[in-house]
């Protein structure tokens, strides 16, 4: 009966036992699984439509890319696996220490005549913990998953950036460059037929071929920093850059700039600095160490050992109760409380650094927007006067009162201005999109982005995939 009893009591403490599932990894399998990812996925446009970010004729704009590369890209995979992590370590700083079994058997071989010689017994020690150790191990553990749940929500605002970066490179300044080289192909072709004829000297023929030069060396690093880009967006999305063939991808928003008063005023933007997710993970992980530090402080005061048990010794049972704690005698956990409270004065500093930092980004991504915004308003000027300028030209050549060569010099100028205007507005855009990484949100029509939001619809798709 006793050893029924004792596997029925096994039974039922092995019954609730996890089990182990192995889960190797094949790398070739998973390159091979990278390489097959699309951006014309059925998963992936299904995940698009719950997030309403269904592009319009088949285009893929910011808003369409960012989420596809929360779905793809594994930066924000680790950062789930770490939040994940963190939650489970706050399942183990909520557990409570098991009592263990302690059995014993003696055999007495002068035991009198008529009794047993076997003296039986059994105690149950229980762990007991004291000063609220477990509630501030329980705090700490929350705090950190806090904090990796913010660390999440900056992975994918990081996400975000990183797409707008790369799509933006490819708003590229080749095919005006390209029009501006078939401009300066001509000027040569006609500055050399007037050298042959006697009406222009060699210099200025060497002057046209050097800016001719210069024009398509500047198309042909246009031309690589489009293939580097494309690269890089490929990169950013999560996918092999095959997935970009034949995508049309709509980069119109980038030609809208918000004006200085579209942007966010200085009272938004000191609000939005602290909801930063990187500044409020900062301040968990400062939380958590304040729980460390009270846990050392409470691990001064030491924890107990109830040892109830039963002795069957000659027939009789006899009942006994134990109790058990270490002495504090030799530390009071003096280090442990030192460098806890060393941790918790580490954590402050980070804090005031990364908010020192994020106020310092916001001034001078602000700051530069400004002068990007006055730089863009003077290349504006500078084309509409270059473009009057090439219609007065016209306008003389119709009525044959100037050459061909004027008015190719006219329009020679015109393209000119029209790259520096366009080299000008993505330095706005860039400055833009520092404004943007600075306080953490969108700036102007396309604020429709939320870390949190997006990550908590990343975990819904999750939750129920097939």
């Amino acid at each position: 009966m006793r050893r029924t009893m004792a596997a029925i009591a096994v039974g039922l403490a092995l019954s609730g036992c996890a089990t182990y599932q192995a889960r190797p990894i094949a790398p070739a399998a998973m390159q091979h699984a990278f390489e097959q990812r699309s951006l014309a996925s059925p998963a992936l446009r299904e995940f698009l439509r719950a997030n309403d970010t269904v592009g319009r004729d088949g285009t893929w704009d910011l808003s369409r890319l960012t989420y596809a590369a929360l779905y793809y890209h594994p930066d924000l995979a680790v950062a789930l696996a770490k939040w994940r992590a963190a939650q489970a370590a706050a399942i183990t700083a909520g557990a409570r220490p098991n009592p263990s079994l302690n059995a014993s058997s003696e055999y007495n071989a002068d035991a009198p005549d008529g009794t047993s010689p076997w003296t039986r017994g059994g105690s149950l020690s229980i762990p007991v913990e004291t000063a609220g150790k477990r509630r501030q191990r329980i705090a700490q553990a929350v705090q950190l998953a806090e904090a990796a749940r913010l660390a999440l929500a900056d992975s994918a605002w990081q996400v975000r950036s990183r797409v707008r970066s790369s799509l933006l490179g490819v708003l590229s300044t080749e095919p005006l460059l390209r029009r501006q080289q078939t401009l300066e192909t001509e000027r040569v072709r006609l500055m050399q037929r007037r050298v042959e004829l006697g009406f222009a000297a060699q210099p200025d023929l060497t002057l046209a071929r050097i800016a001719l030069q210069q024009v398509t060396l500047a198309a042909d690093e246009a031309h690589k920093r489009l293939a580097e880009n494309r690269a890089a967006l490929a990169s950013a999305l999560g996918v092999p850059i095959a997935a970009l063939d034949n995508v049309a991808l709509a980069l119109d928003e980038f030609g809208r700039v918000p004006g200085i008063k579209a942007l966010p005023s200085q009272a938004l933007r000191r609000d939005a600095l602290l909801h930063r997710p990187d500044l409020l993970a900062a301040l968990a992980e400062y939380q958590a160490s304040e729980a460390a530090l009270k846990l050392e402080v409470a691990r001064q005061y030491p924890d107990l050992t109830l040892s109830p048990g039963l002795l069957w010794d000659a027939g009789q049972a006899k009942w006994s109760l134990g109790l058990s704690l270490v002495l504090p005698l030799l530390n009071r956990n003096e280090g442990p409380i030192a460098e806890a409270r060393a941790r918790r004065e580490q954590a402050a500093a980070n804090v005031l650094l990364i908010q020192t930092r994020a106020i310092g980004e916001v001034e001078q991504a602000w700051a530069g927007y400004r002068a990007a915004l006055e730089k863009l308003r003077s290349a504006d000027a500078l084309l509409q006067q270059q473009r009057r300028k090439t219609q007065s030209v016209e306008r003389l050549r119709r009525a044959g009162e100037t050459e061909r060569s004027t008015l190719l010099g006219a329009q020679v100028e015109a393209a000119a201005a029209e790259v520096s205007r366009q080299e000008t507005l993505l330095q706005v855009q860039q400055a833009l999109g520092a404004l943007e990484d600075a306080i953490r949100q969108p700036v102007g029509a396309a604020a429709a982005f939320v870390p949190l939001d997006a990550i908590h619809s990343v975990l819904h798709q999750q939750d129920h995939a097939p």
